[in-house]
């Protein structure tokens, strides 16, 4: 079969763009096309049927050239306007079958999400869907209110193949710094990163040596940078931009503890990736955290951060859970044939 994935391609790195490369990947192992259409504003030239698409007109034109059996889009945010809109296009599309995995676990308890009829216009275009995959039971309940005959609930997975060792600026950084607290994220007020980076004054207050990277880009990078400028101990904070998702992942292997404070979040990649390492994590309590994070109320707060981070850093590391990492992705595949009647029901 021939696969088109409609969503945001590395980099930045995040964790629907490593999913989306995750099922990718996977896709030609198994010896089936796999496209990408790519979506958001950082564009690059088309190579190696990654397509980047600088207007609506040219993805639609994109999308009824290219042949394809699956048309599956990767939303990360709110439902706007104009992604239901691609979501109508595809399902009209003559010849294709749609899957939509909606990773935005904040929405369906945002106004907007609460806001949503069965007979509203949101609502009607999900229904055409030839199926959704949910990343949590909330989204899931979400898209069945709407009328979604076929929603499953899968785990987004992504490639655990990491680096020997650190790119450059991180092995220094390590190399100087005990603990090492990790944020693996995007740079956007969601993240609560000003929250960290004051944190870690408090931290360093018991642990003289600890540092704080944070991987990723996003808005609010020439803000963050200033803000840590500022510090008395800014050298101990390493705003380390997007890194490769395998070198990523061996900073989630060495780094002491990995943090996720998010004032909202759905299942979220990298807390499950350093789980699988053994890596304590402090995340926010979203409600649906895998089993082993250190929690903190939502929204977090800077003493319930600091005394948690204090635990991790005394509890040390995690035995790495046992996830099959591989199995996501067979569901994955196993609901594209579904679809296409390859398979019973």
């Amino acid at each position: 079969m021939k696969v088109i994935q409609l969503g945001p391609y590395p980099p930045p790195y995040g964790g629907v763009q490593t999913n989306l490369v995750a099922i990718r990947d996977r896709l030609r192992a198994d010896r089936h096309q796999a496209a990408v259409i790519h979506l958001t504003r950082h564009r690059r030239a088309n190579s190696d049927e990654v397509f980047y698409p600088r207007t609506a007109l040219e993805t639609a034109r994109l999308l009824w050239r290219e042949p394809a059996d699956i048309l599956h889009l990767h939303i990360g945010g709110a439902l706007t306007a104009r992604l239901l809109g691609l979501c109508l296009f595809c399902s009209l599309l003559p010849g294709r079958k749609t899957v939509l995995t909606f990773h935005s676990g904040g929405f369906p308890s945002s106004p907007q999400g609460r806001g949503v009829k069965r007979a509203g216009f949101t609502a009607f275009v999900l229904r055409r869907l030839g199926a959704a995959i949910a990343v949590n039971e909330e989204i899931a309940s979400f898209l069945r209110r709407c009328g979604v005959r076929e929603v499953r609930v899968i785990v987004p997975a992504a490639s655990m193949e990491m680096t020997a060792e650190l790119p450059a600026a991180l092995h220094h950084f390590f190399a100087e710094h005990q603990p090492v607290l990790l944020s693996v994220g995007l740079l956007e007020p969601e993240y609560d990163l000003p929250l960290q980076i004051a944190a870690l004054e408090k931290i360093r207050a018991a642990h003289l040596n600890a540092g704080l990277v944070m991987i990723g880009s996003g808005s609010l990078e020439t803000e963050l940078r200033g803000r840590i400028a500022a510090q008395p101990w800014a050298q101990h904070l390493l705003l380390a931009g997007d890194v490769p998702h395998p070198a990523t992942l061996r900073a989630i292997k060495e780094c002491s503890a990995v943090l996720r404070t998010t004032h909202y979040d759905g299942d979220s990649i990298s807390v499950r990736e350093a789980l699988d390492l053994g890596t304590p994590v402090v995340a926010t309590d979203n409600g649906m955290r895998p089993p082993g994070c250190h929690l903190i109320p939502r929204p977090p707060a800077l003493d319930a951060l600091v005394e948690s981070v204090s635990r991790a850093l005394d509890h040390g590391r995690t035995t790495p859970a046992t996830r099959d990492s591989t199995r996501g992705l067979q569901a994955v595949l196993d609901l594209y044939r579904h679809v296409l009647h390859c398979v019973p029901s």
